[in-house]
């Protein structure tokens, strides 16, 4: 097992980060961002309900925002259409929802390394390397927070933002998985290395397969842009880069079907450690 190096610490107020005010939508995700934080002030600020939408989610959206303190708007249905066309750009579904919420808090990279030494001995987390689909980056999210991965780390450029479609799609996961908004994610790989994680980026023409025995000690799963797959330069860094066999004539997986197999993956190799 590696040896860990102490992480460079600031002042807690130092380590966490705050993003601008931002909507999400959907009765799921707005009820986990209602139920997260549970004894601390809500992150929501104010939900909007489509005039007409009734069912028992909603009922319970609506007793759990009474609890919460937060207030709760019936909007006609011309306006919400024109306020759900805004935020999703047309993709998605609000499914008669929509939440006003405070930034999403992010850590820096040393808080992140603290926290997850705090919670496991051996903890992993997944590095994400210029995903640009919002979509990807929320599934992650959930997967990782389904795999007990201890955080997530994003770059503040070339990378997909925490938006509300990202937080939609995490089903609830970006409210309760610690995640690291770093402004390099090569110097950030860095310090993990420092801090006694070893690097697994994850690539199309890594030389073992996903299921070799590498997960032992702490881990970054690293997993790299739809297309190009990981920079040169974070491969670099990578102490095992690693692919998934494929079997059809699609020549490569969904970024995020690939790094929930590999997240997966190491968690059942960690379950049968004696």
């Amino acid at each position: 097992m590696a040896a860990r190096a102490l992480a460079n610490t600031a002042s807690c107020k130092h380590h966490v980060k705050t993003k601008p005010i931002v909507y999400i939508f959907g009765r799921n995700p707005v009820a986990e961002a209602l139920a997260a934080n549970n004894g601390e002030e809500s992150s929501v600020e104010k939900i909007f309900v489509q005039f007409g939408a009734e069912g028992s989610s909603i009922d319970a959206l609506r007793l759990q925002a009474q609890k919460r303190g937060v207030p709760v708007a019936i909007m006609d249905k011309h306006k919400f259409s024109m306020l759900e066309r805004e935020i999703t750009r047309g993709q998605s579904t609000a499914q008669g929802v929509i939440a006003l919420v405070s930034a999403l808090k992010t850590l820096s990279i040393s808080a992140l390394i603290d926290q997850a030494f705090a919670t496991e001995d051996e903890p992993l987390l997944v590095a994400l390397d210029s995903v640009s689909d919002p979509h990807n980056v929320g599934a992650i999210a959930r997967s990782a927070e389904c795999a007990a991965i201890r955080g997530m780390i994003v770059p503040e450029s070339k990378s997909a933002p925490l938006s509300g479609t990202a937080m939609k799609i995490s089903a609830g996961a970006l409210e309760y998985l610690p995640v690291a908004r770093v402004p390099h994610l090569a110097k950030s790989l860095q310090d993990c290395k420092g801090a006694g994680f070893r690097l697994i980026g994850l690539d199309s023409s890594g030389s073992k397969p996903y299921t070799e025995a590498i997960y032992d000690e702490a881990a970054v799963i690293v997993i790299g842009n739809e297309g190009r797959g990981i920079s040169h330069t974070v491969r670099q860094l990578c102490d095992e880069v690693i692919a998934i066999p494929l079997a059809g004539t699609i020549p490569s997986l969904n970024a995020s079907v690939a790094a929930a197999l590999v997240m997966f993956e190491a968690r059942r190799q960690r379950s049968h450690r004696v």
